[in-house]
């Protein structure tokens, strides 16, 4: 999984979070939080003609199609959902009145992190429904010393549907952890994240599943991972314990299916793995990277300046200018740029009448 919605708010809230004074007043008889609804902050001058796209419930990891029309995303909270499932929408579709987009996973299981492939008919996606039916467990922070953990599920495989939500073929079979797939923008690959060697490592395999490669093999949690838009390279999110304490930690809670991602760095390597870099080094959990459309950036969602906030931020793949993109007060993350690089979108809190809801916004992208 790329990060679970519910506990990312869940983190906010462990690390402090509360809107800013200017924002915020509060209900005399109930004590909730009246937020002033923001669709557009001054400060987000790349960002023009912001539109909302979902209305309630956790809606993220948008991703877009081939030919810059539709997204497939997953969502929970909402349409009867109790546990993340994938659908798909034009651009260009309302669903304002609460109209439900066309599922394409099972409605089974527990789903994450969908990717069209090429021609747009069809897509991959992660689901656990083959190993169990229901929704699995989450687990009991307090059972970890209230440490802000999640899940790495053994029943994820990798599997491919069409557009109308025919299951088509599975791709993944091993046991343990196989998720996290992304496309090439080539078409010619997809990099997904495994636990088959033992540790959360990156892998690639042709878009038919043959010719399986380790990209990656360094204890830590290697995922999230994008290729660039000339599909030669990859950007991904990772956690490397280095002291004694930090390695037994993990693999304490990776023998559990656990990991505890409050501390991430972003990396490039080419997709053989070879020239690994660490292109952050700000502390905190810094994920959801994407490729700027010259190949030269990254855009990801940060909470380094604040831990009561996550934001948008951009930097070079060398890691100098780091610049804020979003100025959000809770939640903004999987900042997606379309195939042509006119439009982004992204996953936030705001607008949401101080709701928990995660919503998926667009916005044309303004050099």
């Amino acid at each position: 999984m790329k990060l679970k919605i519910s506990v990312i708010l869940l983190s906010i809230l462990f690390f402090g979070c509360k809107s800013k004074q200017n924002k915020t007043s509060y209900d005399g008889k109930s004590g909730a939080t009246k937020i002033v609804n923001t669709l557009h902050y001054p400060q987000e001058k790349h960002l023009k003609n912001i539109k909302q796209l979902t209305f309630g419930g956790d809606n993220a990891e948008a991703y877009w199609s081939f030919d810059n029309k539709k997204l497939v995303f997953q969502a929970n909270n909402v349409w009867g959902l109790k546990c993340d499932q994938i659908f798909t929408m034009n651009i260009t579709d309302d669903l304002s009145n609460g109209q439900k987009p066309q599922l394409v996973s099972t409605g089974l299981g527990r789903t994450t992190c969908s990717y069209f492939l090429p021609g747009d008919e069809t897509i991959i996606y992660s689901s656990t429904h083959l190993a169990d039916e229901n929704c699995p467990p989450a687990p009991k922070k307090e059972d970890y010393g209230n440490k802000y953990i999640w899940p790495v599920y053994k029943g994820f495989d990798i599997f491919v549907a069409d557009t109308k939500g025919n299951q088509l073929k599975q791709l993944t079979f091993e046991d343990g952890y196989d998720a996290e797939p992304t496309v090439s923008p080539k078409g010619d690959k997809i990099v997904f994240t495994s636990t088959r060697t033992g540790d959360l490592e990156l892998f690639t395999m042709n878009i038919d599943g043959s010719d399986v490669k380790q990209v990656t093999n360094e204890l830590g949690y290697d995922g999230g991972a994008f290729f660039s838009p000339d599909g030669t390279k990859l950007i991904f999110r990772s956690s490397r314990p280095k002291t004694d304490e930090e390695i037994k930690e993990y693999k304490d809670l990776l023998a559990e299916d656990l990991v505890q991602p409050t501390n991430m760095e972003l990396y490039t390597c080419n997709i053989d793995g070879s020239e690994l870099t660490k292109i952050t080094d700000l502390g905190s959990a810094n994920w959801a990277p994407f490729f700027h459309p010259s190949g030269k950036k990254v855009i990801f969602s940060s909470n380094h300046k604040s831990k009561r906030s996550f934001n948008l931020f951009m930097i070079n793949v060398d890691g100098t200018d780091l610049e804020q993109i979003t100025f959000d007060t809770v939640f903004d993350a999987f900042p997606m740029f379309s195939p042509d690089g006119k439009k982004i979108v992204f996953s936030s809190n705001r607008n949401n009448n101080g709701t928990h809801d995660t919503n998926l916004f667009i916005a044309d992208w303004v050099e």
